[in-house]
């Protein structure tokens, strides 16, 4: 079955990071569907690429390019931007959605400096640079929406730590805050997605037990883990005109997680309605 075309993001350009895959990959599609032209960069240029291949199949030529960019490196995010201003004419969305979470990546005492620093430079360095040069040509076109990809465990303590992601996500709670304030009247809104666990092949593979994952989905009041599409649907939201109103939020899909104390008991009938582009 075809999925549902729109017009919410009608006339609109939209960059989307780690767009070869899960949440990006969904979001990208999504985008296109709802009538943007969306600039899909990954590390993974393959990726990127069979992100526009699928975007094309379903929606013709000349809605999506992609690019090969590496957050972590300043250059590569400045050119990501530009590519929007060169081959679209303009940026109105910024989806700063590329992340790292190191398999290395524990507690205080066994998390060495490096994987520390390779996580803030993707997933704190890589939102700074997109917002900045974001801003700076959504200045020129009369503002427009960046939403940062942050996490439930910004807001939530876990005793599963990885302790270098969990503070990165935090910083993206707060400067994703100051920047909404900065910014307010210029109309460029910021907000955080603060997504629950999600049913990745990554953190599948992770949870590779019934125990690890019922250790998980005992906290989630729906009683599953989400899908990226869902997540998607929320970016969606804070890209489009319907969240005209709204800067400055830590957006939580998470599936009752951050609301819960204790969870009902019994199976669960939740299940996520949407198709996915995967």
């Amino acid at each position: 079955m075809s999925p549902p075309y729109g017009s919410r993001l009608a006339g609109k350009v939209a960059v989307i990071t780690g767009a070869g895959s899960g949440i990006g990959l969904e979001s990208s599609v999504l985008f296109a569907s709802e009538g943007a032209q969306v600039v899909c960069a990954d590390i993974n240029d393959k990726g990127a690429a069979a992100t526009v291949e699928k975007i094309t199949s379903l929606f013709g030529k000349g809605r999506a390019v992609s690019i090969r960019a590496d957050v972590s490196k300043e250059e590569d995010v400045k050119k990501m931007i530009h590519l929007a201003v060169s081959e679209f004419g303009k940026i109105n969305v910024l989806f700063n959605n590329a992340g790292i979470m190191h398999p290395a990546d524990d507690n205080a005492l066994t998390t060495t400096e490096d994987i520390w620093d390779l996580t803030m430079k993707i997933n704190v360095k890589g939102v700074w640079w997109g917002c900045k040069y974001a801003i700076e040509e959504m200045r020129k076109t009369g503002g427009g929406s960046i939403i940062n990809t942050a996490s439930f465990v910004a807001l939530r303590g876990a005793a599963t730590p990885q302790l270098a992601y969990t503070a990165s996500k935090g910083a993206v709670l707060a400067m994703t805050r100051e920047l909404a304030v900065v910014h307010a009247k210029e109309n460029i809104r910021f907000n955080a997605l603060c997504p629950g666990p999600l049913r990745t092949p990554l953190l599948m593979e992770f949870l590779n037990t019934d125990e690890k994952k019922n250790r998980r989905l005992v906290h989630v009041p729906m009683g599953r883990f989400g899908e990226a599409i869902e997540q998607a649907k929320a970016a969606l939201f804070l890209a489009s005109d319907d969240s005209s109103y709204m800067t400055g939020t830590d957006f939580v899909v998470d599936g009752g997680l951050c609301s819960a104390y204790v969870t009902p008991e019994g199976e669960t009938i939740s299940n996520s309605p949407h198709a996915s582009y995967q």
